[in-house]
């Protein structure tokens, strides 16, 4: 499961499922009208926009295209097999890419599932993790702390995987941003 971070300003509102985030911003959105509030997936470091108009339940109905659990899996939907968990969803391929699976023994859908697979695999790497880790932790940088001091510092410091310059630099921010910068950035430091 995705974890999700939301800042009201440099402090942090709520952390967690998609659905408990939105819920804590839709909240604290009501209580104060002229909070500007910032929600971050944790796993890319993008900021994310939701439509939180409307109820609750409208709002959080609304977040099921973010879920990977789009049916029950007791209920028949044709196509794919939702008692295994495989949810038929629309693919856009070039004419030559769909010539290509076709010719591959077992069929397209194993043959893309086995290539994202085998892409998983690759991105685990240590040099892959780094650097994801560096990308996302860039990402949500340059969304909430883009003006503050020592920005561009920290961040050539991030990529040099310097830990000690890169939180010299950082020390005199927030300590929520501190604290989840150093989170995201903890595959980069080990």
């Amino acid at each position: 499961m995705y974890n999700y971070t939301a800042f009201e300003g440099f402090e942090k509102l709520a952390h967690g499922s998609l659905e408990n985030v939105v819920v804590a911003v839709m909240k604290r959105s009501k209580e104060n009208k002229n909070a500007r509030i910032l929600i971050f997936s944790d796993s890319t470091g993008k900021q994310m926009d939701f439509d939180l108009s409307g109820s609750e339940k409208e709002a959080l109905a609304r977040l099921k295209i973010y879920s990977k659990q789009d049916a029950p899996a007791s209920v028949s939907t044709g196509a794919g097999r939702p008692k295994l968990g495989v949810i038929a969803r629309e693919i856009s391929l070039l004419p030559t890419h769909w010539e290509w699976l076709g010719n591959q023994s077992g069929g397209a859908s194993s043959t893309i599932r086995a290539l994202i697979d085998e892409k998983i695999k690759l991105s685990a790497s240590d040099k892959n993790r780094i650097k994801n880790a560096q990308e996302v932790t860039y990402k949500f940088l340059s969304a909430i702390a883009g003006d503050l001091p020592n920005f561009e510092d920290a961040i050539r410091y991030l990529y040099r995987k310097d830990k000690a310059k890169f939180t010299e630099f950082i020390a005199s921010w927030h300590k929520d941003i501190i604290k989840h910068t150093m989170l995201l950035s903890s595959d980069v430091f080990e």
